[in-house]
């Protein structure tokens, strides 16, 4: 099967938070799929086996061909579940900031998967890569409503930027996990990494005057 390079539709029903469903309670299609979820994030593509995610599931593999045909096919509808998950995370925390933490709580595996999928080369990512910059613009965008001076660097790239070094975190998982003393991936890991980053994105990191000052050596070093 060809992987599809248009992303799909805006997500509508249910919202991200109504996501905590019991994994017993869930129908098949989608145990096995939160099952290739947790493989392709933990062992990569490569190393997970058309036989360990159906056991995961507790469904025959037989059922998954049904649902989802090869392995492929699953990687690339759980590229699409991501892209629809992590579209409609970001539009309830824009709408309300006060759910951060518990979108964060239900959307905790995507951070992962994103992560070892770009890692991994999955041919469908990059819409996922795409849209997670393009959610990045708006919030970038409220930022500069109340900048007092002209953004120098266009807003997508800007973006782009950020959503990198946001997506570098999970890869660099061992070595931010051994810094914080804690699994990053673990309850207190999460919640630690989610405040420092409010902190550290409501703080400017350098002086006003020093960005300037550098920003003129690399236009000084063009000439």
């Amino acid at each position: 099967m060809t992987a599809k390079r248009t992303p799909p539709p805006t997500p509508a029903g249910r919202s991200i938070k109504e996501r905590s469903v019991a994994f017993e309670d869930l129908t098949a299609r989608a145990r096995i799929r939160e099952a290739a979820l947790e493989h392709f994030a933990r062992d990569g593509y490569d190393r997970t086996t058309i036989r360990a995610i159906p056991e995961t599931a507790g469904v025959s593999p037989g059922l998954l061909r049904h649902h989802y045909g090869s392995k492929e096919d699953l990687r690339e509808a759980c590229d699409h579940y991501v892209f629809e998950m992590i579209h409609r995370a970001n539009a309830e925390i824009l709408s309300d900031p006060r759910a951060a933490a518990e979108v964060q709580e239900t959307s905790k595996p995507f951070g992962r998967y994103v992560a070892r999928s770009l890692a991994d080369d999955s041919p469908t990512v990059g819409l996922i890569s795409d849209e997670l910059v393009t959610m990045t613009e708006a919030w970038l965008a409220r930022a500069d409503d109340s900048r007092t001076d002209t953004p120098t660097i266009d807003r997508r790239v800007r973006a782009a930027l950020v959503t990198a070094m946001k997506i570098g975190i999970p890869l660099l998982h061992e070595h931010v996990s051994r810094a914080l003393g804690t699994d990053m991936f673990g309850p207190d890991g999460e919640r630690l990494v989610a405040l420092t980053l409010l902190d550290i994105y409501s703080h400017a990191l350098i002086d006003k005057d020093v960005a300037t000052s550098a920003a003129a050596s690399f236009k000084e070093a063009q000439h």
